[in-house]
């Protein structure tokens, strides 16, 4: 195990819980310390960031926060390569079920997406984000997703998603058909992508 603070939280990912620390022998006075001297800083109740020269990613600081969360909606187009914006929070899909003040941090900024159980595992797999192993869903599951939310997505992004997907040549018809029929966007799947398919 290492024995410098960097090295310890390197081991962590970047991330260490208030437990984790306290089992490397490091009590509340020596953590507070530690955020006194700048080392690292509380990112949520209970959750250290270590601070320094080499920051980790919020892809790390997302993954140990949100062990149960799946990237979606922008932050999935983002990993496509659907969208040449990037998003401006780390949109992550959740048991709907889940405590919504969990989401209540300054950083990273995350856009929760709360879905009803039997449908939040439909299409995941994990890829990797900066390193960092995370589920995510896959294309189709993701364009089904932008059908359903269209009305609260810029306009500019949707199409371009669309027109990136059709270009793909990874994509899935038969995916796409299955997993619309399931969350019910068969019907918009056929008025928007149906002249090119």
């Amino acid at each position: 195990m290492p024995s410098d603070i960097k090295g310890l939280f390197e081991h962590y990912g970047g991330v260490m819980k208030t437990s984790e620390l306290r089992e490397h022998g490091f009590d509340d006075r020596r953590i507070k310390k530690l955020i006194m001297d700048g080392m690292v800083e509380k990112i949520r109740r209970g959750y250290y960031q270590y601070i320094g020269d080499e920051n980790f990613t919020e892809a790390a600081v997302i993954a140990k926060l949100f062990p149960d969360g799946i990237l979606c909606m922008e932050s999935a187009l983002d990993f496509y390569e659907y969208t040449e914006r990037t998003p401006s929070a780390w949109h992550i899909a959740v048991d709907n079920r889940s405590s919504r003040e969990r989401f209540s941090i300054d950083y990273p900024i995350v856009k929760a997406h709360f879905t009803e159980p039997k449908r939040l595992n439909l299409g995941v797999f994990d890829g990797c984000v900066d390193g960092v192993l995370m589920k995510i869903y896959d294309r189709e599951r993701t364009i089904c997703d932008c059908m359903r939310n269209r009305n609260k997505m810029d306009a500019e992004v949707f199409n371009d998603a669309i027109q990136s997907y059709l270009k793909d040549t990874e994509r899935n018809i038969a995916n796409l058909a299955n997993y619309a029929r399931i969350l019910h966007v068969d019907k918009k799947v056929r008025e928007v992508l149906g002249i090119w398919l």
